[in-house]
């Protein structure tokens, strides 16, 4: 390997079992998503390696997810920080993150949510931050609560937060979910499981973090984001 950092560092491949598998038959939906037969390359031309750019001054930033209508959102306050960085641990900046979830109740705010748990007036469920020049974001929202989903009999997604990040194109999106620490429907739920790999699995679980927490107002839990490599973290669509 060179001594020089700026000569390209060689690409580490995933490991096998580390990202999550096409065909899980526990997790039905993917008997309509994984593909049948083999697919079809598309080549990416300029306009989907480059644009659109994604920066806070076009697409401005939604740090705080937990007022709306000039209310207080109902639920558990909580804040959100982290960085997003490569296989060899450099800082991804400027990097354009989506986030969306279920309020505390459990319902996302969308027609399509037929789930009779109430909506709150207060809390929309979307937001956008943006990472710094050193890979870090941070964002405040409610703790969202778990729902049935009916994928089988009882079934009920753990408590999460999706993330959607973009870097210099549409091409580049990666999603991926967030979980909290001691959440015992994780052990339960077919799309966290179909993770073959127990830590690959475990890299999708924010941790508790007391530094962030703040007095009286809110609780805090830090999840970092690797986007390649061997310690990536499982992205839905890899």
């Amino acid at each position: 390997m060179s001594d020089n950092p700026n000569d390209p560092i060689p690409f580490r491949p995933y490991v096998p079992g580390t990202q999550p598998l096409n065909d899980t038959p526990t997790y039905g939906s993917t008997r309509k998503r994984h593909p049948s037969q083999g697919l079809i390359k598309l080549p990416h031309t300029i306009t989907e390696t480059t644009g659109p750019q994604f920066t806070a001054a076009r697409y401005g930033a939604i740090p705080d997810l937990s007022t709306a209508c000039g209310g207080q959102a109902i639920g558990e306050r909580i804040i959100v920080h982290g960085t997003i960085t490569d296989e060899d641990g450099r800082p991804v900046p400027h990097t354009m993150i989506e986030i969306w979830q279920a309020n505390s109740t459990g319902r996302y705010n969308h027609p399509g949510d037929t789930h009779d748990a109430p909506l709150d007036p207060n809390f929309y469920g979307k937001g956008r931050v943006y990472t710094d020049e050193n890979g870090y974001y941070k964002f405040i929202s409610i703790k969202p609560g778990a729902y049935p989903w009916g994928n089988h009999y009882n079934a009920w997604r753990p408590n999460h937060i999706h993330y959607s990040y973009f870097g210099a194109g549409f091409a580049s999106r990666l999603i991926t979910p967030m979980y909290f620490p001691g959440d015992p429907l994780r052990e339960l739920d077919p799309i966290y499981q179909c993770i073959p790999d127990l830590a690959a699995r475990e890299r999708l679980v924010s941790k508790f973090d007391i530094s962030i927490t703040e007095p009286d107002w809110a609780l805090g839990y830090r999840f970092d984001v690797v986007l390649r490599g061997r310690g990536a973290t499982p992205m839905e669509n890899n």
